[in-house]
């Protein structure tokens, strides 16, 4: 029977030397060892359950001595590797976050085998878990809970407010403002080499059929983008990039200086930005998908575009930039349906939905 986390505590089933061997933790997230998106998924997952009163998780980048705990892989690398997977002691009950399903990955060949070992699938889109079932990968093992989004971090301001932080960041006036905030090369380096799965070749393609018909301006933000200025560049569409954030949370002052957020990518698990933009009070476009196909409404609290096809991709913009009614219309509908993917919300499903079920 599943249990809430109020439910669990008040059976006294939360507190030390009840239920593992472990006295101090109950769950560790297996996160990457870099500061990037699987690490900040980590840390607000424990944070949020911390607050729920499940005080017993942590982050961690290796499963090595792990007991009598719940381990959850945050993603395929943090598990796969080209010869095999991670292995972890059996007293351990192990659950694995796949965020996106690329064929031409080589580890893939070990998903079937590894598939015996977990207890939990977690996937952030429907589609996603699709690719897996097809795959061949056990239908009652696969869960989609989708990513969160800090309510209290992203939010929208006022056009006031906008309009100073267009003025801070040197962006001209008279221009509608675009956002990309990705990383989208191979690579931690330049970027000049795209990572075609990002779509950074339509989201430029696009961009220059909006700039045949309006004043554009492209803002940037995040690692390896190299591709993607070079030939903005080579289009004379100007833009501003800020690189790799020291810190993330700066990234819901860009969003701020936004009039249009487009997702172009060929293969997503989220991304991020379809839930931070929305929650900002950004209209967004996104290619049918990811999670943007659970989220979005065409034309109610978003735009959906389909793959590869940066012509629809202009033409929905084109909607955003002329058509005032319609765009206030997009963002009161996505302030109502973000509300229900705040972090706190998204980390009661994992307990319910995961972590509950193995406790």
């Amino acid at each position: 029977m599943q249990l809430s986390v109020k439910k669990i505590i008040s059976k006294g089933l939360a507190v030390k030397d009840n239920i593992f061997s472990n006295k101090k933790y109950k769950l560790s997230y297996i996160v990457e060892n870099k500061d990037w998106i699987v690490s900040r998924i980590g840390e607000k997952l424990v944070e949020c359950l911390s607050n729920l009163g499940f005080k017993q998780a942590k982050t961690t980048i290796t499963s090595l001595g792990l007991r009598n705990q719940i381990i959850h892989f945050g993603s395929v690398h943090t598990f796969l590797k080209e010869k095999g997977f991670k292995k972890f002691h059996i007293s351990n009950q192990a659950v694995l976050t796949w965020f996106h399903f690329v064929a031409e990955d080589k580890r893939i060949k070990h998903l079937l085998e590894a598939q015996k070992y977990l207890k939990i699938i977690h996937t952030s889109c429907s589609i996603t878990k699709r690719n897996l079932i097809d795959f061949g990968v056990d239908k009652n093992k696969v869960l989609v809970i989708p990513l969160g989004v800090d309510l209290n971090l992203f939010k929208i301001v006022n056009e006031q407010k906008k309009q100073e932080i267009k003025e801070a960041l040197s962006i001209p006036k008279n221009v509608f403002v675009i956002g990309s905030f990705q990383k989208d090369g191979v690579g931690w380096g330049d970027g000049g080499e795209p990572k075609l799965i990002k779509g950074p070749d339509i989201f430029v393609k696009a961009v220059e059929k909006i700039s045949k018909n309006f004043p554009v301006f492209v803002l940037l933000t995040g690692p390896s983008r190299g591709y993607i200025k070079k030939e903005l560049e080579k289009r004379n569409i100007p833009y501003k990039s800020a690189g790799f954030l020291d810190d993330y949370k700066e990234v819901a002052y860009y969003y701020n200086a936004l009039d249009l957020y487009i997702v172009a990518s060929r293969i997503e698990g989220g991304p991020e930005a379809i839930v931070e933009s929305m929650a900002c009070g950004v209209p967004l476009i996104s290619t049918n998908m990811g999670m943007a196909p659970d989220i979005i409404i065409d034309g109610e609290n978003g735009f959906l575009a389909e793959v590869e096809n940066a012509s629809e991709i202009a033409q929905k913009a084109m909607l955003v930039f002329t058509q005032t009614e319609l765009k206030e219309k997009i963002i009161k509908s996505s302030q109502e349906t973000i509300q229900e993917y705040s972090w706190e919300k998204i980390a009661k499903r994992y307990f319910d939905e995961i972590y509950a079920k193995l406790l």
